[in-house]
């Protein structure tokens, strides 16, 4: 039986705090899994920017990508690697690359799901080119803004089509209030988009391969205070319902780890913003529930390496367009697409290595998120974007906010236990 070496990169940006913890876990988790008569150990280093020869086959076995969505010399290398190298990443570069969130309502309106009334709108301002003139002058069709907007209907949203971290979102009252927001755009690409108003729940599943955690989202609130602690909010026909949603957005995209936001009304549950596919992963916004995203990581990882998951490099949609086209109710479409899903997640092979080869991490994580190391990625992370006088005093919430993980989530714990 031979032993082998996984390798495992961490393509990083402005990332601290979860590569530390990551990077611990997998080191205390000392696994050593048997795969296919050999015994798979597993190596994690950070990727480092440099050269490289095009034909010279890369090192890793699956990468953690946080860089591609904005960095060129990291996307181009990591396309390379798939093509030449088998490469698995988190997630599909070509996809993040072309999927921004015009692309993806389009799909999902075509799946049926409730999207609200969206139209996309051309920007007020232009980037000068050689032949941006004549192209207005010839083509530009004059429209009535306010027209637009009622058709879209009020309260409505505008917000760039490819837009995250609610970079130029605007609510939108009245048509007064549309022109002076379209007035001060710029060159934004704008999509105006009806709100979904009233609304009971708010919602932002993440999903990390068949991995799912539902969090209530308060918009409204402080950045650290965005993702609630809030428990059995949902009851399990809508937690399905939403995972679902989300693994079939996922799938469908080529997207391992993505976050989809959801507004409940009483027709249902509508989803409003589902292309993420680099969701927050700091301490500092997740906090309670931080340590749930580092556990999914290292699963859905270490199962991918270890098995050497093929990449899907296609994205093949027909099986979701035929399952369409084969239902007639919403609730049908959705348990057809989710079973797409979950076969192209390998669930139940997922199930069954995670039981075999990770029953420990829940006492690994345990122990490790009640470490000086941990709570001195907390305090690495808190110290690079808070005030120095406000320091201690939010790396002590969040590190409190993660011993309430491991008093209410963690196997076999109750509150209030060491």
């Amino acid at each position: 039986m031979a032993r082998v070496t996984r390798r495992i990169g961490l393509s990083l940006g402005a990332d601290i705090c979860w590569p530390i913890c990551y990077q611990e876990i997998m080191r205390r988790l000392e696994l050593r899994v048997p795969v296919g008569g050999d015994t798979v150990e597993f190596d994690v280093e950070r990727v480092r920017i440099e050269p490289y020869d095009l034909q010279t086959r890369g090192s890793y076995d699956l990468v953690i990508d946080r860089l591609t969505h904005w960095y060129h010399t990291t996307r181009e290398w990591i396309k390379k690697s798939i093509l030449l190298d088998d490469l698995y990443v988190l997630n599909n570069p070509w996809s993040v690359q072309s999927m921004e969130k015009q692309t993806s309502y389009c799909a999902m309106m075509r799946l049926g799901l409730p999207i609200p009334k969206t139209w996309m709108i051309p920007p007020k301002e232009y980037e000068p080119s050689d032949d941006l003139e004549v192209t207005l002058a010839r083509y530009a069709q004059l429209f009535d803004l306010g027209d637009v907007g009622k058709q879209v209907g009020y309260p409505l949203f505008m917000k760039p089509y490819d837009g995250g971290g609610w970079r130029g979102v605007s609510r939108i009252e009245d048509e007064q209030a549309l022109r002076d927001a379209y007035d001060t755009s710029g060159k934004f690409l704008m999509h105006l988009q009806h709100a979904v108003d009233p609304h009971d729940d708010f919602v932002r599943c993440v999903g990390l391969g068949p991995q799912t955690r539902m969090v209530r989202y308060d918009p409204s609130a402080p950045q650290h205070d965005r993702y609630t602690m809030a428990h059995d909010f949902l009851s399990d026909a809508d937690a399905k319902t939403m995972a679902d949603i989300t693994l079939t957005i996922n799938t469908f995209f080529g997207w391992d780890f993505n976050s989809c936001e959801c507004l409940h009304t009483k027709e249902g549950w509508i989803p409003i913003d589902f292309a993420n596919p680099c969701p927050d992963s700091q301490v500092t916004s997740l906090h309670y529930h931080f340590p749930w995203l580092i556990q999914a990581n290292v699963r859905w990882s270490v199962f991918c390496a270890a098995t050497q998951r093929p990449m899907l490099k296609n994205l093949d949609w027909q099986p979701y367009f035929d399952a369409a086209e084969q239902y007639d109710t919403l609730e049908e479409r959705i348990v057809a697409y989710a079973a797409i899903a979950r076969q192209r997640l390998d669930v139940d092979r997922f199930e069954e290595f995670c039981a075999e080869h990770l029953a420990h991490l829940d006492e690994v994580s345990d122990e490790f998120f009640a470490s000086d190391v941990a709570k001195d990625a907390v305090a690495q992370k808190v110290t690079a974007i808070f005030p120095e006088h406000e320091v201690e005093e939010y790396t002590e919430l969040f590190w409190g906010r993660i011993q309430k993980w491991r008093q209410q989530e963690l196997p076999g714990r109750k509150e209030g236990s060491a």
